[in-house]
């Protein structure tokens, strides 16, 4: 079973989408984005399965969550965070995002 040690060693934090393009090459429909984690953390890359849910506008600008300590992940395109989300009733994705605005790049806890 896990433990609480094992959860703090994941680096989730607040970041914002600020560029969304298709990925036609993907296996199922996904987005490349790349989001802003703040200056200490700077610009990340990141692949999403979220056509289903969202359109290319309602994700710009959008605050969503981002495993920041994962090894990069390449396939059609490099992931360099894992945006987190959960499925819909459909197993489609629905972005885990802060309640309210925060600060860029904050630490989840």
């Amino acid at each position: 079973m896990p433990t609480i040690d094992d959860f703090q060693k994941l680096d989730i934090r607040v970041g914002k989408i600020i560029t969304v393009e298709d990925l036609p090459e993907a296996r199922k429909p996904a987005f490349k984005l790349q989001i802003d984690l703040g200056l200490a953390m700077g610009i990340k890359k990141s692949c999403a399965h979220l056509p289903k849910n969202y359109s290319k506008e309602d994700l710009l600008n959008r605050q969503v969550r981002c495993v920041v300590n994962f090894p990069p992940r390449i396939g059609p395109a490099t992931s360099e965070v894992l945006t987190l989300g959960v499925p819909d009733g459909n197993g489609e994705c629905i972005l885990v995002v802060p309640e309210r605005e925060v600060s860029l790049g904050g630490r989840m806890y």
